[in-house]
């Protein structure tokens, strides 16, 4: 991305102050008719460069200039321009360093670059929440939010409205996902997962603590999603996919399961279906989620499983063959 390239290429000069076009040009992986034509757009878009003429010459930057951005790489400061500040970041309370760090930004890159950046924030949006329900009241986050920051233990009323028990925690993160928030928290030396829309009160308490040796937030809630998938997993299927079948597995079971059983899936045969293995939580959930796959799913065993989903599919069938008045009135022929 030409935006990239030009932030890249003020960051190159603004470190050696000096280079041949030459020498750009390789650092920046471009032709030198391309770092000259760059050179140009810094120059028209307000850089102070000039250039110094015969064989040792070259591009520099007027002494004392400075873009103020050290630090960040050249994505990092177009990609920081693109960000909008969503409700995930207003529920964290950092919308309003978002804001600020856009107005750093913006001040010290060129217009080109700062118009580019404009551009690309018009095409790609960030929407964390997921569909069709109702997002959880959170009164609490902003609370467990300064306490991962400042590494301040908590202490949590976690439970039904009224009945949550207290508990003292050690913050150590905050994850989103599909819109709802979970607390990863320590408490006597044990990692748990809490749901933050749970908490019916949180309180700061005095002192700090320190966080674990090397721990990693995000390997964590990998392992531990991973790990809650597979124990609710308690019935063995075996099921023949067609194609679409195949392609439609990890919406409807979670890219994790499906994942593992495409993993070692058995050959497609001649019409491209295959037999996989995966494990669901009881009889009556797997049938519900195989359902979504249609006649792109064949269950072969369990037979419990075989017959929840027939007698899904009756009823299914049974509401769609009936009279839409007899829908409407709760009755169905089977009645």
């Amino acid at each position: 991305m030409r935006s990239e390239r030009l932030v890249a290429l003020l960051f190159q000069l603004q470190r050696r102050r000096a280079a041949t076009v030459a020498e750009l040009a390789r650092e920046l992986g471009v032709s030198t008719r391309t770092a000259h034509r760059d050179v140009a757009a810094l120059r028209a878009a307000g850089v102070p460069i000039w250039s110094e003429p015969g064989r040792g010459g070259g591009v520099r930057l007027v002494d004392g200039w400075r873009s103020h951005l050290d630090g960040l790489t050249s994505r990092e400061a177009v990609a920081l321009l693109t960000l909008s500040a969503p409700r995930a970041l207003s529920d964290l309370g950092l919308d309003g360093a978002v804001a600020a760090a856009h107005a750093k930004v913006a001040a010290t890159l060129p217009q080109e670059l700062r118009e580019r950046a404009g551009a690309l924030a018009q095409r790609f949006h960030l929407d964390a929440s997921g569909w069709f329900r109702a997002e959880d009241d959170t009164p609490e986050l902003a609370v467990l939010a300064r306490a991962v920051w400042e590494q301040r233990p908590v202490r949590l009323a976690y439970g039904p409205a009224g009945e949550g028990a207290e508990r003292t925690l050690e913050p150590l993160g905050l994850v989103l996902k599909a819109g709802v928030w979970y607390l990863v928290a320590s408490s006597r030396g044990r990692v748990r997962t809490y749901r933050v829309a749970r908490a019916g009160g949180a309180e700061l308490l005095p002192g700090r603590f320190e966080r674990p040796a090397g721990f990693d937030l995000a390997a964590w809630w990998a392992t531990s999603s991973a790990q809650f998938a597979r124990s609710l997993g308690r019935v063995a299927v075996t099921a023949r996919l067609s194609p679409r079948g195949v392609r439609a597995l990890p919406p409807v079971l979670g890219e994790q399961v499906a994942a593992e059983a495409l993993a070692s899936a058995g050959e497609p045969d001649a019409a491209g279906w295959r037999t996989v293995r995966f494990a669901l939580e009881d009889p009556a959930v797997a049938a519900g989620q195989l359902l979504a796959l249609g006649a792109d799913v064949v269950v072969v065993e369990p037979a419990q499983v075989r017959r929840e989903l027939a007698a899904l599919a009756g009823r299914v069938l049974e509401a769609h063959t009936c009279p839409p008045g007899e829908v409407l009135a709760g009755v169905t022929r089977s009645e």
